[in-house]
């Protein structure tokens, strides 16, 4: 997880800047792989497989989001 701070007083140049945001980019991709790869593992699975881990499938999304997001 990158995060860009500016001390006051210091100007990021350039370069810095195309880093940040290139880094910013590339966990951003991440963050989307890992949601899209939990909701496609859980909607693999069966609804008796999800009842036994106390899941529905409306769930899914909410629980995608929060293992990739955090929220």
């Amino acid at each position: 997880m990158a995060n860009v701070s500016v001390l006051s007083g210091v100007e990021l140049g350039l370069s810095d800047r195309i880093g940040a945001f290139l880094r910013n980019l590339q966990d951003a991709r991440g963050r989307y792989r890992v949601y899209r790869q939990t909701v496609r593992e859980l909607n693999a699975l069966t609804d008796r497989d999800l009842s036994d881990l106390g899941i529905n499938r409306t769930m899914i999304d909410s629980i995608a989001v929060e293992a990739a997001y955090g929220k």
